[in-house]
C-alpha cells in the first residue's frame, strides 16, 4: 500500500472518529444540557495541552527532519570522496589507476543497484558492499609511490578514503528508525488527548465546529505521519536517495 494511501486514510479515518463520536454524543446527551457552562478551567486545560502537544510534534520533526538530512549528508560524503580518489589517482600508473578506479565503479554500482535495496528492506548494509569498500582500501593503501609527486598524492588518498570509510560507516547506523517506541507511545497517546479534549469542550453538531473538530484531528495524523515518514531516511516516502552517486559517477547509472 502507497505511503500517501496511508495518509489519506488516516486523515479520513480521524475525522470519521471525530464526527461519529460527535454525532452520538449528541443523541446521547441529556436535553437540558448546555454545552456554553463549559467550566473555563477545561478550556484553560485544553488550551495548555493542545500548545505543550504542538510543541512536543514540533520537536518530534525537527528531530527525525535532522536525523535524514544527515543521512543525506552521508551520502554525500561517501560519493565525494571516493569521486576524489578516483580523480586523484590520474598520477599514479595507468595500471594502478585503471585498477582503483574499476573497483570503485564496482562498489559504488553495487551500492546503488543492490545496497539500496537492503537498506530500504532490511535497514541495513550488507557484507559484499563492505567487501569491496575494503578491497578499494586495499588498493589505495597497498601501493608504494615511485615518485615525489606521487608520494605527495598519497597521504590525501589515504584522508579521502579515511573520509569514505567513516561515511559508510555513519550511513550505516542511520538505516534505522531514529524514534524510540516510548516516544512514539507518548505521541500517539498524547494525541487521543489532546483529541479528547475537544470533546471535553462539549462541542455542537453544528457543521462549523464539525468541520473545525474533523480538520484538527486530521492535522494531527497529517503530522504523525510525516514523522513515521521521515523516521526511516532510506525506505519510506521522503526517503534519502542515492543521487549523490549517480551524479558523480554517470556511468554506473545504466
Amino acid at each position: 500500500m502507497s505511503d500517501w494511501l496511508v495518509l489519506v486514510l488516516a486523515m479520513l479515518g480521524a475525522c470519521a472518529v471525530v464526527v461519529v463520536i460527535t454525532l452520538v454524543r449528541h443523541r446521547t446527551a441529556a436535553e437540558d444540557e448546555d454545552p456554553s457552562e463549559t467550566p473555563d478551567v477545561i478550556e484553560y486545560m485544553t488550551m495548555w495541552i493542545g500548545v505543550i502537544y504542538a510543541i512536543v510534534l514540533g520537536l518530534a520533526i525537527a528531530g527525525v527532519w535532522e536525523a535524514r538530512s544527515a543521512a543525506q549528508d552521508y551520502v554525500q560524503s561517501e560519493a565525494q570522496a571516493l569521486h576524489e580518489i578516483s580523480e586523484r589517482v590520474r598520477v599514479y600508473p595507468p595500471d594502478v589507476r585503471d585498477g582503483i578506479r574499476r573497483d570503485i565503479d564496482a562498489y559504488v554500482g553495487y551500492v546503488v543497484h543492490t545496497e539500496w535495496t537492503t537498506m530500504a528492506d532490511d535497514e541495513q548494509v550488507t557484507d559484499r558492499g563492505t567487501a569491496l569498500l575494503h578491497k578499494i582500501r586495499a588498493d589505495v593503501t597497498d601501493y608504494r609511490p615511485g615518485n615525489d609527486f606521487e608520494a605527495q598524492t598519497y597521504q590525501p588518498l589515504l584522508d579521502q578514503m579515511a573520509a569514505a570509510d567513516q561515511a559508510r560507516n555513519a550511513r550505516a547506523d542511520s538505516t534505522g528508525a531514529t524514534m524510540p517506541s516510548v516516544v512514539w507511545w507518548g505521541l500517539i497517546t498524547g494525541g487521543l488527548i489532546t483529541i479528547g479534549m475537544v470533546f471535553a469542550l462539549q462541542i455542537r453538531r453544528t457543521g462549523r465546529e464539525l468541520v473545525l473538530a474533523g480538520l484538527f484531528s486530521a492535522t494531527i495524523a497529517f503530522m504523525l505521519f510525516l514523522i513515521w515518514d521521515l523516521d526511516a531516511p532510506y525506505s519510506r516516502g521522503i526517503a534519502v536517495t542515492a543521487e549523490p552517486f549517480l551524479n558523480l559517477f554517470p556511468s554506473i547509472s545504466g
